[in-house]
């Protein structure tokens, strides 16, 4: 068979499994980070001691990050079963079944663990922001620049009708990345109306606590150093074309 005489076409299938040393990137490293103020590679670390609460966050964010590593291998090997490298026949095609079967288990597998992590992710975040109305947090420059921008008038978050594309808009013209929000919201700076469908657009407004860390970074900057601030996040901030 032309399967026995390739060399590559019947190499086992756990050779393409990630290093166990490397960690998966997940959907929540973010959230993670900032609700307990550390990065994911000191808490994976263990570096200085941890409470009780945050040991469970890692732990159900380790188990989040492998059952991301196995969604990416199981479709990784349904890419290389389907791209053509191997002749089709009943074998192949039971492979593939089979692959498919088990990329289903892995996602199933993995939405359970991420709502696991949020489950015990809540209480520190609901910490972390209520520390944040109280004292602010501090803003780099593209962030300054971004709530400065919703700050001015307000903003949209839209999806577009014909190619999809989600941005949020400023009244000032401006735009704003999809990463940023998300980023302004783990951090309780920024609030949209969710109970509005995208294609009608989100209004986007300012916490209390996103109002407070304005007001604190507005008094630290002298105003004639405000300009350059905001020139600095250039690469986020951006004209909307005119339609």
């Amino acid at each position: 068979m032309l399967l026995a005489r390739c060399p590559h076409a019947r190499q086992p299938e756990e050779h393409l499994l990630p290093s166990p040393a490397k960690k998966a990137l997940t959907s929540l490293d973010e959230r993670v980070e900032y609700a307990t103020g550390r990065s994911v590679d000191e808490l994976w670390s263990e570096a200085g001691p941890l409470d009780a609460a945050t040991v469970r966050v890692v732990t159900a964010h380790r188990e989040l990050s492998e059952a991301t590593r196995t969604v990416t291998f199981n479709r990784t090997l349904l890419h290389r079963l389907t791209s053509g490298e191997t002749a089709v026949d009943a074998l192949l095609l039971k492979r593939i079944d089979h692959a498919c079967d088990q990329l289903e288990q892995a996602v199933g597998r993995r939405d359970l663990l991420t709502a696991d992590l949020l489950h015990v992710l809540r209480p520190l975040e609901e910490a972390a922001q209520a520390r944040t109305r109280d004292a602010g947090v501090d803003l780099d420059p593209s962030a300054f620049a971004a709530l400065a921008a919703i700050a001015s008038g307000g903003a949209i978050f839209r999806e577009h009708l014909l190619h999809h594309r989600l941005a949020v808009i400023c009244a000032s013209g401006n735009r704003i990345t999809g990463t940023m929000l998300q980023r302004l919201e783990t951090q309780g700076l920024v609030t949209r109306d969710e109970s509005r469908p995208l294609h009608v657009g989100q209004p986007v407004t300012l916490t209390e606590a996103g109002r407070n860390s304005l007001a604190v970074e507005t008094e630290r900057i002298p105003g004639t150093s405000l300009a350059p601030r905001r020139a600095a996040a250039g690469a986020l901030l951006f004209h909307a074309r005119r339609r």
